[in-house]
């Protein structure tokens, strides 16, 4: 293998442990729930769900899980659930 292309393996490693580099502008996904599946986005500044819950309280459970598995990768206004409240 050339050295070149083991440096970018070894800096690509580097770079995935280093998840404070990475901030998400735009996503969309489909989240599985228990009930149905959703399509979650979160676009301009905002999360966004397809769920009834959402609809009504502009938060959910399928959103505020994105928020726990993302952390650091957010932009601070995508930060809206205080995971360290909830035990």
């Amino acid at each position: 293998m050339q050295s070149s292309l083991i440096g970018k393996i070894e800096k690509a490693k580097r770079y995935a442990e280093e998840k404070d580099r990475i901030t998400f502008t735009e996503l969309t996904l489909n989240f599985r729930g228990e009930n149905d599946s959703y399509q979650i986005s979160y676009r301009d500044g905002a999360w966004h769900c397809t769920c009834h819950f959402f609809s009504t309280w502009e938060t959910c459970s399928h959103t505020m899980a994105m928020e726990k598995i993302l952390g650091v990768m957010l932009p601070e206004e995508a930060k809206t659930t205080q995971f360290e409240l909830i035990p």
